[in-house]
């Protein structure tokens, strides 16, 4: 007798109880997959993890107590295995860098369809990553491939002093300028500024700023 799969278990962390309930009335249409609980905040997320874990979590990215941002770190850190569809109303794209950096494994907006949403759990179920079309339209198609494959952003692969330097590069400050800013020599800053060119794979920190600033890695400064 051949043996039935296991459903795909889905935990739903949403502050709207209606939200909740609409995704768990179109998920239940599907005997692959089930909802085994829902919760209202980040606090709640976590003490629900400690009794059950499930194979997908879809988070909210706007939650009370604790944000779905600092949600996903938290969880990747302690249930590496669960993967995560993050689900907001958010359009900015350094929401979305911040939590595909966080650990996410999905970016789905709340006024996709039906179908986005079951598109997007198979396609995290099936070990892929998925993006909103939403936002797709936002991004260069260098970006969106990097996601859609499965392969890290440069965004993703920069330090934390590297993020630093790429908001002060597009601010327009020289090199001598950012090393006073983050007290290092300028020998350094050109350092740090030579790596941003080679893993974003730019030529100059004209093409650099534009490439940025465009795909919502920084937001320009007004001068």
């Amino acid at each position: 007798m051949a043996r039935v799969k296991p459903q795909y278990r889905i935990l739903l962390a949403d502050d709207h109880a209606l939200i909740r309930h609409g995704i768990r009335n179109l998920i239940s249409n599907n005997p692959a997959l089930e909802v085994i609980g829902e919760v209202g905040d980040g606090e709640e997320l976590l003490e629900y993890l400690k009794v059950k874990v499930p194979d997908l979590l879809i988070l909210d990215i706007s939650m009370p107590k604790l944000t779905g941002i600092e949600a996903v770190s938290k969880v990747k850190k302690l249930y590496p295995d669960i993967k995560i569809l993050m689900l907001t109303m958010h359009k900015n794209k350094q929401y979305f860098y911040h939590a595909m950096s966080a650990g996410a494994d999905g970016y789905l907006m709340k006024e996709d369809s039906d179908e986005e949403l079951l598109l997007a759990i198979k396609r995290i179920q099936n070990g892929k990553s998925y993006l909103s079309p939403y936002l797709s339209q936002d991004f260069a198609d260098d970006v969106i491939s990097a996601y859609r494959n499965n392969r890290s952003s440069p965004f993703e692969t920069l330090t934390k002093r590297e993020r630093e330097v790429l908001n002060l590069v597009v601010d327009g400050h020289t090199s001598k300028v950012m090393a006073e800013m983050l007290h290092l020599s300028p020998r350094t800053i050109d350092h740090h500024r030579a790596n941003l060119l080679r893993k974003f794979d730019m030529k100059n920190s004209v093409d650099l700023v534009n490439f940025a600033v465009r795909n919502g890695f920084v937001t320009q400064t007004e001068q």
